[in-house]
């Protein structure tokens, strides 16, 4: 049991969204929801009876006629078409541009619905540190200290972040730090390009408030998503790039993510050449 509840809690589910638990152990071996499958014409689904004064159906022939398209059988609800990328993007747009403060961007996201991932989050993870800064720093996605915070980067990589940002001179009041998506991927998986592509109007109206002279990303998801670029970090980090929006081009630079580097210790020789040269470009 011990093992299933570490598996779950990193599938994501590490949050209880309802009320009343379910015992799908008690189940057997048949899956969520599969008794509630819509069935086919005539057939009742697994588990459940039909109507007692329901007709039988008739045996169906082996091959049916086409039916159009628009044909909707009586009865059988129609399938709810989730919000394409390109429509959700064009609603971020536009409710982006119209926030004039950070606090009306906040506000929103919290009322945005064009990103799958609010419905898994528990909070929304705007930014923390200062609204006005001359160094952003944006990562990939939140995780999950930071989904049960509301901030991005408050985990383990958040402080070693703050110590390497201490190393340069800066803390946390002195610069602006978000991410690319603002609600937590379940699991901690990397963001789709669905999801980021929702974000991204949210994204470049934040830096358009926040008005950086520098931005860096943080990761090779964020860095791939801000810069445009196909390369893998490796090849990303450590070099200057121009990052358009609006009509300010702003110089960027990649760097390698603090959990990256918790993860491999001898990688923190080239995160520390970054700061460097974030410092005197500063």
């Amino acid at each position: 049991m011990l093992s299933l509840l570490n598996w779950l809690q990193a599938m994501g589910a590490d949050a209880a969204v309802g009320d009343t638990a379910h015992d799908w152990l008690s189940r057997g071996n048949d899956a969520p929801g599969s008794a509630f499958a819509w069935p086919e014409r005539g057939d009742p689904a697994p588990g459940l009876k039909p109507p007692s004064d329901a007709p039988r159906a008739e045996a169906r022939p082996s091959a049916r006629p086409p039916r159009a398209a628009s044909a909707v059988e009586p009865g059988r609800p129609r399938a709810v078409t989730p919000l394409g990328a390109s429509e959700a993007e064009t609603n971020a747009r536009r409710i982006a541009r119209a926030a004039n403060t950070l606090q009306e961007l906040e506000a929103a996201l919290q009322n945005f619905d064009g990103c799958g991932l609010k419905a898994t989050a528990t909070k929304l993870c705007f930014y923390r540190g200062a609204p006005a800064s001359d160094l952003m720093i944006i990562g990939e996605a939140p995780g999950r200290d930071e989904d049960l915070a509301g901030k991005p980067f408050v985990g383990k990589a958040g402080q070693l972040l703050d110590k390497m940002l201490t190393a340069i001179g800066r803390t946390e009041a002195d610069v602006h730090i978000t991410n690319v998506v603002y609600w937590r991927p379940p699991g901690n998986r990397t963001p789709t390009p669905q999801e980021t592509l929702a974000c991204r109007p949210f994204l470049e109206r934040q830096i358009e408030l926040v008005s950086p002279k520098i931005v860096v990303a943080v990761g090779g998801s964020a860095a791939k998503e801000i810069l445009g670029a196909s390369e893998g970090i490796m090849r990303l980090r450590g070099k200057w790039r121009e990052l358009t929006i609006g009509d300010r081009k702003i110089p960027a630079l990649a760097t390698l993510h603090p959990a990256y580097l918790l993860r491999t210790p001898a990688a923190k020789q080239l995160a520390w050449m970054d700061l460097l040269q974030i410092r005197t470009k500063l």
